[in-house]
């Protein structure tokens, strides 16, 4: 297993720690940038643009954080392209970016809070992201269902990307899945694709300190449309933490 595959014990050297510094310098120059173009492609072609903005900006950063930071990123199995829900397993920031890159027509349910960050929380609101308040509990799924559900009639949707665990964790942690994609599905009837990462061995939940490595995040086969929606919660956490911790072992955790 080279070094470029396997996470990196011990502390960062001070390269590293100056090439996170230059990283997070450079993004922030080139989100300015893409945003400032980006305005005018979105003013003149809507959706269409911002997702192309999007995935631009996407690329971009994903050839800095290899340039500054060593990370490799690799897509395994098939993203979808139609309507569909999309759960992951959510370890860092790397992960988000990797699974919008990887998805021809993404959109996140996401925390209301980061809607209203500047330039990206307005891209976010242009492609399609849908704010949850999670304080309004139960009646916040009947009103995302109730979004998702006319976004499809207008052929709107694409691929919605939800965080089961509603938060980030660290390698090997596990918590609890919510219950939100089984509502979701249940009141929309769209298909469910898991996902694997082990992107927590290589970017850290908190963003710094981040290491060289190959960042993998897995498409895995969608759940079987037959599955009893009492069964589905269950069987997400157990085909996404399996094939979660085979794929940092793969990268040598043994956490």
């Amino acid at each position: 297993m080279s070094r470029a595959d396997s996470p990196v014990p011990g502390k960062l050297t001070l390269w590293q720690y100056v090439q996170n510094v230059l990283f997070y310098v450079h993004i922030a120059l080139a989100t300015l940038v893409y945003g400032a173009w980006g305005i005018f492609v979105v003013l003149r072609r809507g959706r269409d643009g911002a997702k192309h903005v999007a995935t631009v900006w996407l690329r971009y950063l994903i050839w800095a954080a290899r340039f500054h930071l060593g990370i490799v990123t690799e897509v395994r199995g098939t993203p979808p392209t139609g309507d569909c829900i999309v759960a992951s397993k959510h370890q860092c920031f790397w992960d988000i970016l990797s699974l919008a890159y990887a998805l021809p027509d993404r959109a996140f349910i996401m925390k209301r809070e980061v809607m209203r960050v500047p330039i990206m929380g307005w891209y976010a609101y242009k492609v399609g992201c849908i704010p949850i308040d999670r304080s309004r509990g139960k009646d916040a799924m009947k009103a995302i269902s109730a979004q998702i559900k006319e976004r499809m009639q207008r052929n709107a949707l694409g691929q919605l990307i939800i965080y089961p665990e509603g938060t980030r964790t660290r390698p090997g942690q596990k918590k609890p899945y919510k219950h939100g994609v089984a509502t979701i599905r249940a009141a929309t009837g769209l298909p469910v694709i898991p996902v694997a990462v082990n992107t927590g061995l290589f970017w850290p939940r908190k963003g710094w300190g981040i290491r060289p490595g190959r960042a993998v995040i897995e498409f895995l086969p969608a759940v079987p449309a037959d599955l009893p929606s009492n069964r589905l919660i269950p069987h997400l956490q157990e085909v996404i933490e399996t094939n979660s911790d085979r794929l940092m072992a793969e990268a040598g955790f043994t956490g």
